[in-house]
């Protein structure tokens, strides 16, 4: 009867294991949609949000510097007419003679970036 006991315990823990495994392996892309802390703007103004849809939030922070770095080698007034990290971004802004605001969406398949920012002219 010990012998049963002992086999049942096993054949659990066995079951506990494939699930525990199962639960790791899907890691952080099951998240699909969240808000985080945009990174430091690298210039004069702010980055003010940052949405991220099928990745992670270091990615998106990524993306968003790699397209502001873009966006900015022509002059503080320009845009990024390119991929970054093979990503394709669209932007609308309004301007004034003082300031930026834009709204900037990143697409790579289902993965989105979008983020906001306030840039100083």
């Amino acid at each position: 009867m010990r012998s049963r006991t002992i086999g049942a315990t096993l054949g659990t823990l066995a079951v506990i294991l494939v699930c525990a495994t199962a639960a790791a392996a899907a890691g952080p892309t099951a998240r699909l949609a969240a808000s985080c802390t945009p990174p430091d703007y690298p210039g004069s103004g702010y980055f003010t949000s940052l949405r991220v849809t099928r990745v992670g939030c270091t990615t998106g922070r990524r993306v968003t510097r790699a397209h502001y770095r873009c966006r900015t080698e022509s002059g503080r007034r320009g845009r990024c007419h390119r991929r970054v990290l093979r990503y394709r971004c669209s932007e609308t802004r309004t301007t004034i003679s003082t300031e930026i605001n834009g709204r900037v969406t990143c697409r790579r398949g289902a993965r989105r970036v979008v983020y906001t920012y306030q840039q100083n002219l």
